[in-house]
């Protein structure tokens, strides 16, 4: 039996990585042509997009560059991974922070800024992993990156002992860490801070109301249809039968002004034959899915 192509919007859960969503989902589909796009980090929970079969192919092209989250940010503690995974490295009493001051510096992190990410994260320096080079003793200077945070909202603030727990939701850019604004957070405030919690509510154009949780799959795996998942995702281009077959073949054809973003091409029959971009005057393949054009 052939295993169906398509996207799942899986719920992750804490705990585990987004790795290991895979690996239960090969196992729930029978297959092990499973990928995944936008890591979240094991204590993080909420959309993780998953294509099964010949979805995997979509999941480089399609836009997830924009974010949302609700998370918790902890200041009067910092740690050595801006998160709550991490060990405590310092604790400043956060009592004295007032709403007015920590409004400012939320303020201060929202627009486009300039963002250190956290030692402990998957870049590479020098063919290595960061966090890899933090757990052997010998953390790099990681450069600043341009990230767009377009939102940095305080829903609500809970005073406990000498930590404030604030309750935040972020829109951003792809390649933001939200530990990273967290940090920045407890570092403006003079106080320190770590992300305590955190919850992806919406990649791209997916939110967590399409998402299904690990044991909903279990029970029943559905899967958004390869050619579904592209007529959402991108814009529709109708072929004939002769071009359908040219385009599963490599051939190019007249561009129709669309430009160089992906466009989804169907056959006659409604199949899904290729993700196509236009330059120069023709439209090419970026990825074919059904070589024979039908």
């Amino acid at each position: 039996m052939t295993t169906a192509s398509g996207l799942i919007i899986v719920d992750k859960p804490k705990g585990i990585t987004s790795h290991d969503v895979v690996a239960r989902i090969r196992k729930l589909a029978g297959t092990r042509r499973v990928g995944h796009a936008g890591t979240l980090d094991p204590m993080a929970t909420g959309v993780l997009v998953v294509g099964v079969e010949k979805a995997t192919r979509l999941l480089g092209h399609l836009a997830l560059k924009d974010k949302e989250y609700t998370g918790t940010v902890r200041l009067g503690q910092s740690t050595d991974s801006d998160d709550a995974e991490g060990s405590p490295i310092a604790a400043v009493p956060a009592l004295n922070v007032t709403d007015a001051e920590l409004l400012a510096a939320v303020g201060g992190l929202t627009g486009d800024i300039l963002q250190v990410p956290p030692g402990v994260s998957a870049i590479k320096v020098g063919g290595q992993r960061s966090y890899r080079l933090a757990r052997a003793g010998a953390a790099p200077e990681l450069a600043a990156r341009a990230v767009t945070v377009s939102e940095f909202a305080v829903d609500g603030v809970r005073r406990a002992g000498e930590v404030m727990d604030v309750d935040v939701r972020v829109t951003c850019s792809s390649g933001t860490y939200i530990r990273a604004l967290a940090r920045d957070l407890g570092t403006a405030l003079g106080v320190g801070g770590h992300l305590a919690a955190l919850r992806r509510t919406r990649v791209g154009p997916y939110r967590i109301g399409q998402a299904s949780t690990l044991e909903e799959l279990a029970e029943r795996l559905e899967l958004t249809a390869i050619g579904d998942a592209a007529a959402a995702a991108f814009p529709r281009r109708e072929l004939s039968q002769d071009e359908a077959r040219l385009i599963g073949h490599g051939g190019r054809l007249p561009a129709l002004g669309s430009g160089a973003a992906p466009v989804a091409a169907f056959g006659p029959d409604g199949a899904l034959i290729a993700l196509l971009t236009e330059e120069d005057g023709r439209a090419r393949s970026l990825v074919v899915f059904e070589p024979a054009g039908g």
